[in-house]
């Protein structure tokens, strides 16, 4: 119950219901806030207990100056939990854990509750082994089922155990595109009160719902079990960007291209730790998809949320999926209420303000690495040659004169990129003209059982995957994709032989309006099948490349490209064969599909002949406006998604029929490889122990600028002969049912193996070597060694560890892991030039301090090279209940020479202290539980 200082609890009445709100009118002030920082009062109205939260908290926010740094702390209760499996079941395990936890110290074990709902949908695990084919979704489900039965029993049984916990089944969709057609409520109404719907998810795309006006943002799964146990997020009142919108999005761009050229401006302009908020006329153009898929990339330019306020359109948005009047007429009346309407002639103040007109927005791709590596399209073929030379051997000619002497001698003024060989040998000659001058070029001829013979080069499309809730919430560019498809198999078009392809809606009802308008077929002619309602491609569950054209990459040291509709191309992500990511629109990926590499420019080359031997060039394909809506308009229907998703927790037979345990402790399995204890209550006394300094500590890891959660905890495929695969090896696991790491997040014995082993990392103490390794200084001479390997025998000898790092450290992925995997290698501190906000309040959430080189400075400009042994004092005033806001850090090299240094302690907020102080959050929780 709030104290309700300000007397704001009140009544709506809106039909015939009425609703116990907390009105912001009692609250001088709160009506010049952005739409973002409204919700964030009521929240702080609702709950006012006089302890924790407070009428000074109220006033402050209500006062908010747009001009401010953020310094004042307040405590943020979400409305509920959203998570995926990859990241929670390591949740619902902890959640189990400290039930006994809870018991050991003397507690009731069943008061470990959610108490605010919480939901999961299964959609990380599904891979794409099967593609190309009629039955590929079939297939890739059993052998979903096959890998992850355990942890599907865990979430079954974890269902039964925790009141207010449900789970959507594997083969439904997407987390967040789930989310946006049917779990998310714009308001909340619980025990007779209504409210905004807040919501912290365990993916950091949970943005995706800012564009229905709902306000949450991706956190650590450490800060979600928080949040399920009642616990608030501290954080500080944040500057807000406004972002004006105008005009109207020109013919042949597409929500893609908009949202990457977003992406590019708040990257540039710095966003990390802001909400953005979008405003103005242009608002009312941007339809509720559009919104989505740009509050899904938030994280991708580093806002905390990308905030849409409610409109007329998100009403018709939760119209057409299927939501009751009652709730139509309760989000409309309870927004009007409380200001939350979005009103373009009132503008808000914000804190800082940038301004796009839609109709500017060009056709774009981004990439090879990064989300915000905008590329226009019609220079994407000279900005790949000019990547490409990063990822070859330089000694590759950058011509023909040292090509293979039989292909050569049968192709002699060919692409090899562009051959491929009909069924009787005949050679299929696309595009001769299109020479490879001004690139590397390593033409390996290649003959495969099933995709027949063809000649692969540096920049063959290997990858095409439409896939992400980014697009494939978007009818416009679903549509988009299919109708190009359409145009090109009526002009004889195919996709080349080397692509693997992929087609992996976020929800079912994209297969039900592809089915209604009649285009299965045509994507199905170009490969495009259904391969699974699920992430996919997007967060590296790929699936292998067919086994010869795996090995003619890796033996020829190839260097292939990927392009996908996501909203992730990290190095390494995508697929363990693949060196350059591209992101592009879902019409895009069926283009680069067809014309099998990068090196291609779709304003001047062909991307084959028609029937009667005209060239076809993408604009030749690419469906009107016109078109796409009249599809669209035809196709998609509310009653699609009331049918969908009528019962969308029970599952398919598969998941009703898996063996469930009972009881309100799990009973572990010792030899399950999946889900094992969590070791973080080893040991757990009622109080903690005093915070120490550290000394004698030596670097694990010194890496570069942008390590992402990807490079420190990747999710992807387990390669043979690291120490994750060496521990499936002794447990029996064959290396065909290695899965993922990202499976395996209920077990940490795998997942400390598999921290910080990232194909694609590059750990500065070692030269020009990538991988999971590091120097191990407990040897003589510090030989090169797996980080894990190292990290054990620096814990058997008791020395402390340090991470260095550069800029936008733990940038991606709200990926807990990287925060567990870090502590329980026995890194004590990570110390960075910037970090990136979830992964930082992560660290601290596993006890591990988050520390910054002083402004302007790098370990390499203070002349660190990893090799020292570091002492860090000033970390004890905490057991003063102060924070420091500088620790002195002494990095002491074989020589005797000292480097001294002042690093900013980057725990923020007194909340984030208590948690160090405790050993992490979730110790918190536990010792006030117990005390409660």
């Amino acid at each position: 119950m709030s104290n309700d200082s300000f007397g704001a609890r009140g009544t709506l009445e809106v039909g015939d219901n009425s609703y116990e709100i907390f009105r912001l009118s009692a609250v001088e002030g709160t009506e010049k806030l952005p739409y973002s920082l409204k919700v964030l009062a009521e929240n702080l109205l609702r709950t006012e207990d006089g302890a924790n939260i407070t009428a000074d908290h109220i006033n402050a926010i209500a006062q908010w100056d747009p001009a401010a740094d953020p310094s004042i702390e307040i405590q943020f209760t979400p409305a509920r939990v959203l998570m995926q499996d990859f990241t929670g079941v390591p949740c619902i395990v902890d959640l189990s854990t400290m039930r006994e936890a809870v018991t050991a110290l003397g507690g009731d074990p069943t008061k470990v509750n959610p108490l605010a709902p919480a939901e999961m949908v299964i959609d990380h695990s599904v891979i794409i082994d099967v593609f190309g084919r009629a039955d590929a979704f079939e297939r890739n489900v059993d052998l979903e089922y096959q890998r992850n039965g355990e942890r599907y029993q865990f979430l079954r049984w974890g269902q039964g155990a925790f009141d207010d916990f449900k789970v959507v089944p594997p083969g439904t969709g997407i987390v967040h595109q789930v989310n946006i057609e049917h779990l998310a409520r714009s308001i909340m109404v619980r025990n007779g009160q209504a409210y905004p719907d807040t919501c912290v998810g365990t993916d950091s795309h949970t943005t995706m719902e800012n564009g229905l006006g709902v306000l949450g943002w991706g956190v650590g799964g450490i800060e979600a079990e928080a949040a399920m146990l009642g616990q608030p997020i501290s954080m500080l009142i944040p500057r807000v960007v406004g972002f004006k919108l105008t005009g109207q999005i020109s013919a042949g761009v597409t929500a893609t291209d908009v949202v990457l050229t977003v992406t590019e401006m708040l990257r540039n302009h710095g966003v990390v730790g802001k909400f953005v908020e979008f405003y103005g006329e242009g608002v009312a153009e941007v339809p509720l998809a559009n919104r989505a898929t740009l509050g899904n990339m938030s994280p991708e330019f580093g806002s905390t949320a990308a905030m849409f306020p409610i409109d007329e359109v998100t009403v018709d948005y939760l119209r057409l999926t299927g939501r009751s009047e009652d709730q139509l007429a309760l989000v409309e009346a309870y927004a009007k209420e409380q200001g939350m309407w979005h009103n373009p002639e009132k503008e808000p103040v914000f804190s800082e303000y940038l301004e796009l007109d839609l109709g500017d927005v060009v056709p774009s791709i981004a990439g090879p690495k990064r989300p915000q590596d905008r590329i226009l399209l019609s220079e994407a073929k000279t900005a790949f040659r000019k990547d490409i030379h990063q990822y070859v051997e330089e000694n590759h000619p950058a011509n023909h004169t040292q090509l293979d002497e039989a292909i050569e001698e049968s192709f002699p003024a060919s692409d090899p990129a562009s051959l491929s060989f009909a069924d009787d040998g005949a050679v299929n000659v696309q595009s001769a003209a299109n020479g490879s001058e001004g690139r590397p070029t390593k033409p390996v001829r290649v003959k495969a059982e099933v995709q027949g013979e063809f000649v692969l080069d540096h920049g063959a499309v290997a990858v095409a995957g439409i896939t992400s809730c980014t697009n494939t919430s978007n009818p416009t560019v679903m549509i988009g994709a299919a109708l190009l498809a359409k145009k090109a198999v009526e002009k004889g078009l195919t996709s080349k032989p080397w692509v693997k392809t992929n087609m992996a809606p976020g929800s079912q009802v994209v297969t039900d309006y592809y089915e209604k308008a009649g285009l299965w077929p045509y994507l199905e002619k170009l490969g495009f099948y259904l391969g699974g309602y699920g992430c996919t491609t997007c967060i590296g569950n790929t699936g292998p490349l067919p086994e010869e054209i795996s090995k003619a990459i890796n033996d020829n040291d190839l260097t292939v490209t990927a392009v996908l509709s996501g909203n992730r191309n990290f190095e390494g992500r995508i697929s363990p064969d693949v060196k350059m990511n591209y992101l592009a629109s879902p019409p895009l990926v069926i283009a680069y599909a067809i014309a099998g590499t990068m090196d291609f420019d779709f304003e001047t080359d062909p991307l084959g002949q028609d029937t009667d031997g005209n060239d076809v060039f993408l604009k030749d394909v690419w469906p009107s406006s016109k078109e796409i809506d009249d599809t669209i308009s035809q196709a998609i229907s509310q009653e699609m998604f009331t049918k969908s998703y009528a019962d969308v927790f029970k599952g398919d037979e598969r998941w009703r029929n898996l063996p469930t345990p009972e009881g309100d402790t799990f009973e572990w399995d010792e030899n399950s490889t999946y889900v094992r204890k969590a070791p973080y209550f080893d040991g757990m006394t009622k109080e903690p122990e005093p915070v120490t300094d550290i000394k004698g500590a030596r670097v694990l890891a010194a890496l570069g600028d942008s390590v992402t959660t990807d490079h420190i905890s990747p999710a992807g495929a387990i390669k043979p002969g690291t120490p994750a695969a060496q521990y499936l090896d002794e447990h029996g696991v064959a290396r065909k049912d290695y899965n993922s790491l990202g499976s395996r997040r209920g077990n940490h014995e795998v997942m400390i193996r598999g921290t910080f082993a990232n194909i694609r990392l590059k750990n500065q103490l070692l030269d020009d070597v990538s991988g999971g390794y590091t120097r191990d200084f407990t040897q003589e001479g510090g030989p090169q060694s797996f980080i894990f390997d190292a990290s054990k025998n620096y814990q058997e000898a008791g020395v402390p560890l340090v991470v260095l790092g550069g800029k936008e450290y733990g940038s991606g992925s709200s990926r807990d892991w990287a925060a567990k995997g870090t502590m329980l290698l026995g890194v004590r501190a990570v110390i960075v030039e910037s970090f990136e906000r979830i992964h930082r309040s992560n660290l601290i959430g596993m006890g591990v301090v988050p520390l910054q080189f002083p402004e302007g400075e790098s370990y390499k400009s203070l002349g660190i090279d990893g090799t020292e042994v570091f002492d860090i004092a000033g970390i004890t005033e905490l057991n003063e209940g102060k924070t420091p806001k500088t620790v002195h850090v002494t990095a002491t090299k074989d020589s005797g020479e000292k480097i001294e240094f002042d690093a900013v302690v980057r725990i923020d907020t007194p909340g984030e202290a208590d948690y160090y102080r405790n050993g992490g959050i979730l110790q918190f929780v536990l010792r006030n539980m117990i005390k409660s």
